[in-house]
């Protein structure tokens, strides 16, 4: 059984919190879960305590029996110093968008039109 340690949704309309839970990879998101090891309110300060709460010992149980984080997860577990800090990449950040790209190639035909026009 693949088992990961991710958040299940829970609150009203724009008013999320989750709950940190261990579960099968194959149920839903906010389905079933085998335990609940914490909870994270996003809507608290970045530098409240009360934004991440986990029960570190159950987290750590989990983790050795295969369990995998995800991404947000692991982040949270990396800021408790479970975790070693993975290096992660985003390597499309800096380049521009497909829209942005045409106006720039469009750009560079105009000013060649005039230029060879002058050379003519």
């Amino acid at each position: 059984m693949a088992m990961k340690i991710r958040l299940a949704r829970g609150g009203s309309k724009k008013r999320p919190h989750y709950a940190i839970v261990a579960s099968d990879s194959r149920m839903p998101r906010d389905g079933r879960f085998l335990e609940k090891l914490g909870t994270y309110n996003p809507l608290l300060p970045k530098d409240s305590e009360d934004r991440v709460k986990m029960n570190i010992e159950r987290v750590q149980y989990w983790l050795g029996q295969g369990a995998q984080p995800t991404d947000r997860v692991a982040r949270f577990l990396e800021a408790a110093g479970i975790k070693e800090k993975a290096e992660r990449k985003n390597l499309k950040k800096a380049e521009p968008g497909d829209k942005a790209k045409k106006r720039a190639e469009e750009k560079a035909a105009k000013a060649a039109a005039p230029a060879e026009e002058a050379a003519e």
